[in-house]
């Protein structure tokens, strides 16, 4: 009780020290941000110290005996779980280290989750702890038929896909209505992801109630960024490349504020995994369910833009924000709406990729480069042509795995970007236009 307690405790002195950190970014100079450095966690017995550790579980429980082979900066050693399924060990020197589990020590019938991921790394270069993990589960080191590894990789890639149109359909509307290219929309990601953890595990509160005040943050985290950002540097008529580096330097920015506000290990927000077979298809119901609601959301955003008014006003600013603005709408208002909306979006696109896999301070900025393909790829500035581009990224990434190593699949996916660029530039969905 006493550490449920404490866990709660330090949960709230995040997040309060997190809106701190946001409200002085947005509303007040950069150096404010060093007055607001998190207090150690009086748990750790040496600030100092350089810790690799983890936890290794199979079915909700610890398992103990696996061994690890950590490699690196001259270090050579082994560390084996114990009866919780904990293992760590302390290393002398900063950098970035191989972690190998020891499939001869996995128990009978047992094995990754991620057969193909049996090197992981731990980076000690920003952080002192670095947190790997070894999804355990059914042993599925077997061969299977090319037809059931199609069958798998197909469902894979429609799962990634729809969680990177979730995320893409955000930066499609900025642009499309904006021109501007939003290099911070992978913190806006992470900044779901973490904050999620934050309510549900750290909080303890129900996943119904951290959802909804996730989605709520989020979406007023867009509207401080354009309140507080962009609206001022329109009005001072700057320039989009000027804006464009802005945005990259806004988002080191927030990288690394999340990285002091929930430090740099990994969360695990999923909990316990409850698989489910289909077929030759082993998922969990967490993935079935952020499939769901992620269909569900596009849909709702179709609708949105095709049915109301705002939504009509807001294509009609992305075609043409001169005409739009001779006709009477508001364009600034339209933009503002846009920017909450993408927020939002944005939230629930960390949340679910949280939920299936993991959370850290640099999930955002892990896929962005894949989210930029799809908007690409789709047709710059088009809802339906970001859903349509982030399904063939999705696809293309789970499915090259089949022919190349899994560390190659995101370049197949860009590879695939630049061929179609060369056949149709204004890609799938955009319209051509002349210049000049």
């Amino acid at each position: 009780m006493i550490q449920l307690n404490r866990s709660r405790a330090n949960g709230l002195a995040i997040l309060l020290s997190t809106v701190a950190i946001f409200g002085a970014m947005l509303f007040s100079s950069l150096p404010s941000f060093a007055a607001e450095t998190p207090t150690p966690s009086p748990s750790a017995s040496n600030a100092n110290e350089l810790l690799i550790k983890g936890t290794i579980k199979n079915e909700g429980e610890g398992v103990a005996g696996i061994s690890v082979h950590i490699t690196g900066n001259g270090l050579d050693a082994k560390a084996t779980s114990g009866a919780d399924g904990k293992w760590q060990l302390e290393v002398q020197k900063a950098g970035v280290y191989k972690v190998e589990i020891m499939l001869e020590t996995l128990p009978k019938g047992v094995g990754l989750r991620d057969p193909e991921t049996t090197v992981r790394e731990a980076d000690l270069t920003v952080t002192n702890t670095a947190a790997v993990l070894f999804p355990l589960g059914k042993d599925t080191r077997v061969i299977q038929p090319l037809s059931e590894q199609i069958i798998v990789r197909v469902f894979s890639g429609l799962n990634l896909g729809l969680l990177l149109a979730v995320a893409a359909i955000g930066i499609s509307l900025i642009f499309g209505t904006t021109g501007l290219n939003n290099f911070a929309h992978g913190e806006m990601i992470t900044f779901g992801a973490l904050f999620t953890w934050l309510f549900y595990v750290a909080l303890g509160w129900p996943l119904l109630v951290s959802a909804v005040l996730t989605l709520i943050l989020s979406a007023a985290f867009g509207w401080s960024q354009d309140a507080g950002l962009w609206k001022p540097l329109r009005k001072r008529r700057l320039g989009l490349n000027q804006m464009m580096i802005v945005s990259i330097g806004f988002s080191i920015v927030l990288r690394y504020i999340l990285l002091i506000a929930f430090g740099g290990e990994t969360k695990v927000i999923s909990g316990t995994f409850q698989s489910v077979q289909l077929g030759p298809i082993n998922t969990t119901v967490n993935s079935l369910v952020s499939m769901l609601v992620s269909v569900i959301t596009l849909a709702g955003v179709a609708w949105f833009l095709t049915r109301t008014r705002i939504g009509k006003a807001t294509r009609a600013v992305s075609d043409n924000s001169s005409l739009a603005a001779a006709t009477g709408i508001d364009v600034e208002r339209i933009i503002r709406v846009v920017w909450v909306v993408a927020g939002a979006l944005t939230g629930l696109a960390g949340m679910l990729y949280g939920l299936q896999f993991q959370a850290n301070w640099l999930t955002g900025f892990q896929i962005l480069l894949l989210l930029f393909a799809a908007v690409t790829l789709g047709g710059l500035g088009t809802a339906l042509g970001a859903t349509v581009g982030a399904l063939i990224i999705g696809m293309v990434v789970e499915v090259s795995s089949l022919l190349i190593p899994g560390d190659l699949k995101y370049a197949a996916a860009l590879i695939i970007l630049i061929l179609v660029l060369l056949v149709r530039p204004q890609g799938v969905l955009g319209k051509k236009q002349r210049i000049g």
